[in-house]
């Protein structure tokens, strides 16, 4: 199995990479700016991803979005999973999906996402929206497809523990109440799901424990 991470010269991107080397995976980076990449000694494609085309991810049965656009311009989100979704079609191969936060419900009901509360922060409304069209996009879509969406806590420095919890579309919380993942056991989740394959054209969310130390 060979995967390609786009974006892999950002947080969740380093990350992924991360986890599947030491998983041993046939893994690729493919960022804009091979020069940023923080881990050296794998294939790197250097290319825009808006100019990617059909035959550089012919070697590839996994593509992994960690795509993220600066702020102002959440809009890419959009076309980006549209570019993908045109390269994918009539293939066979699966494109991985990383969503927003603001994405998920709050309720059995599914009537109000996170987004929707008051409290959401104004300035993550933008992402949140476009990454909801991403996945409606997918779900729209003839190609194959799994959009994993982390909690509301999204924490960089948080260490892996290798442990987390799954839910289908509601926000998660720990045992301590918090609805927090950290980048690191998102990624143990992300590669779980390309090994196990259990989420097929489904979006799903994790969470996992607010610790200090990995175990």
């Amino acid at each position: 199995m060979k995967l390609a991470v786009i974006g892999a010269a950002g947080k969740a991107g380093t990350h992924i990479l991360r986890e599947a080397i030491m998983r041993n995976l046939d893994v690729t980076a493919i960022v804009k700016n091979k020069s940023i990449l923080q881990i050296s000694d794998i294939p790197v494609i250097e290319s825009d991803l808006f100019t990617l085309t059909k035959d550089q991810l012919t070697p590839f049965d996994i593509i992994i979005n960690a795509f993220a656009p600066p702020t102002g311009e959440e809009h890419l989100h959009i076309s980006a999973g549209q570019h993908f979704i045109s390269l994918l079609e009539n293939t066979s191969k699966k494109i991985i999906g990383i969503g927003s936060p603001g994405c998920l419900y709050l309720d059995k009901e599914q009537t109000k996402r996170l987004m929707d509360h008051k409290d959401y922060p104004k300035e993550l409304i933008p992402n949140a929206k476009a990454q909801l069209q991403c996945l409606e996009d997918l779900e729209n879509s003839s190609i194959h497809w799994t959009y994993m969406i982390p909690s509301a806590m999204f924490d960089s420095d948080g260490p892996r523990t290798g442990h987390y919890l799954k839910g289908e579309g509601r926000l998660l919380v720990n045992s301590q109440f918090n609805s927090y993942i950290s980048y690191a056991d998102f990624a143990v989740a992300l590669l779980d799901e390309i090994e196990n394959n259990e989420h097929h054209n489904q979006s799903f969310t994790v969470a996992s424990e607010n610790v200090t130390t990995a175990s």
